[in-house]
């Protein structure tokens, strides 16, 4: 019996962790998301994911070469009805759920005396709204496949203060959200968790931006790391793959940041 057992575990890494496992992933076409559902593909998982355009989606197909393992869909996270759409689609089409991602996430609005009450709800929506509908969603599903593991991307805004406040609120409200839906959860064997990025140097993105713009002022920003250096999004892309595989089967209710270390989460130091 032993023997039987030891050889189905050398098989599984052969084939990846995730050989078999059913998983979707929010925003899932570039940056992180892109990050994260590579990674699992590469590693035997089928991933269903959504981003706002079908010409991003359509990119990400194509660069990957990938077929039936990989369901795209264009949608906006903060719609009504349509991620839990997606979500349950997911689902039929690949028999089951064993997992979700929600990566998705933004804000809209400056200070708090020019932030519109619409600007705070379009925040919520992005980020703590769009969690608790991809949770509800998936949690039917995972309920009936005796389990699983979800995980949101939350940020270190969610307790080092930062502008804009709304932003931050929305991912405080995330890590809250973890702590307490990992105990309701339990029971039905499901595992939430969170991991927290620091500032991530993405091509084309915001600090990569400042980083040709203006070398000298990333330099500044680049100090609030004890190794001069921003989190690259594969690094945050394995620790997500981490909380999803059974490795982390009795981790639960957990914030991990992955930030290099950083302070201040925005060059101008809160």
């Amino acid at each position: 019996m032993a023997g039987s057992t030891e050889q189905g575990k050398q098989a599984a890494l052969r084939a990846g962790r995730f050989a078999g496992r059913r998983i979707v992933v929010t925003g899932g076409s570039r940056g992180l998301g892109e990050a994260v559902v590579r990674l699992l593909l590469a590693e035997g998982a089928r991933v269903a994911t959504c981003a706002r355009t079908a010409e991003s989606l359509d990119g990400l197909r194509h660069s990957l070469g990938a077929g039936d393992e990989l369901l795209t869909q264009p949608l906006d996270v903060a719609a009504p009805e349509l991620l839990e759409r997606f979500v349950d689609s997911a689902a039929a089409s690949f028999g089951g759920l064993d997992g979700a991602v929600a990566c998705a996430g933004g804000a809209r609005g400056r200070g708090i005396t020019d932030a519109t009450a619409e600007d705070w709800a379009t925040t919520w929506a992005l980020n703590a709204g769009h969690f608790a509908r991809l949770t509800a969603s998936a949690t039917r599903h995972l309920r009936a496949s005796e389990g699983g593991s979800i995980v949101v991307v939350s940020s270190i805004s969610g307790w080092k203060p930062g502008p804009q406040a709304q932003y931050g609120a929305s991912k405080a409200a995330q890590l809250h959200m973890v702590s307490s839906l990992a105990r309701e959860l339990g029971p039905d064997g499901i595992r939430v968790n969170a991991v927290s990025p620091g500032s991530m140097l993405i091509p084309g993105k915001r600090w990569d931006r400042l980083r040709q713009e203006d070398p000298a002022a990333y330099q500044r920003f680049a100090a609030e790391f004890p190794g001069r250096e921003l989190v690259r999004p594969d690094e945050v892309a394995d620790v997500i793959a981490f909380l999803l595989s059974d490795q982390a089967r009795g981790v639960t209710g957990v914030n991990l940041p992955v930030d290099r270390g950083q302070n201040a989460p925005t060059p101008q130091g809160y």
